[in-house]
């Protein structure tokens, strides 16, 4: 059942500004892939699975990162149409290697800086909008104006798939979130959130949410459907 927004007030309180956000990764961007097959590649790979993509369908990736979930999309529709967008060119120029590398045909791709609190697309352009920690790092107060983003930019029945840190139900998960508080650098700026009263508020209708935690690294994972 959906929680309420009351709920959420366990969830700390974001500390990397947002001004500060591109800068701090680029910094990350040389070790980020080693950090995320450490502790999120369960969960990416689950992220894709629960985002079930039909080759031929318009993908849309926000915080696409050096491309760890977009070149899969990339195998998966290559008759489709995969966008990826980010804040930090270090992150898209290790994106557009790892999709180099790969050999794939770039009429099926395009990856462009992009801000998730105002995408650069028409309304109802996408029918998969997929998106992995990047509202970990945003301020609650802001959690609205980006789904309400991803929203518009879904048809009816499209599909938003998300992974973010959240707060784990057993109490090593609270490991995380000690680091958070001392030191936040440490995890890029992330801390656990609960993100499904949120996407239900912005009219996404929040059809399943799966756990993952790996070496106790907490992850949820929300399939939301704009209805």
């Amino acid at each position: 059942m959906t929680k309420n927004l009351e709920s959420t007030r366990a969830m700390r309180t974001a500390r990397l500004p947002r001004d500060r956000v591109a800068s701090t990764y680029q910094k990350i961007a040389p070790v980020h892939d080693f950090f995320a097959h450490l502790f999120e590649k369960s969960a990416r790979r689950r992220l894709i699975d629960i985002a079930a993509i039909r080759n031929g369908e318009d993908v849309l990736e926000v915080a696409v990162g050096t491309g760890l979930n977009f070149v899969r999309l990339v195998d998966l529709n290559p008759q489709g149409s995969n966008v990826g967008v980010d804040i930090t060119p270090a992150m898209l120029n290790r994106a557009s290697e790892r999709i180099r590398q790969k050999g794939a045909n770039k009429r099926h791709f395009r990856l462009e800086i992009g801000d998730a609190y105002d995408l650069s697309f028409s309304d109802a352009s996408f029918d998969v909008v997929l998106n992995s920690y990047m509202f970990d790092l945003l301020p609650e107060e802001d959690f609205m104006q980006v789904l309400s983003e991803f929203r518009r930019v879904l048809r009816e029945g499209g599909r938003a798939v998300i992974a973010n840190m959240t707060i784990g139900p057993r109490r090593i998960h609270g490991l995380w979130e000690t680091v958070y508080r001392v030191y936040p650098p440490l995890l890029g700026g992330c801390r656990g959130v609960v993100l499904e009263p949120y996407a239900s508020a912005a009219g996404l209708r929040v059809v399943e949410r799966t756990f993952v935690s790996q070496w106790t690294f907490p992850t949820e994972i929300l399939l939301c459907v704009k209805s």
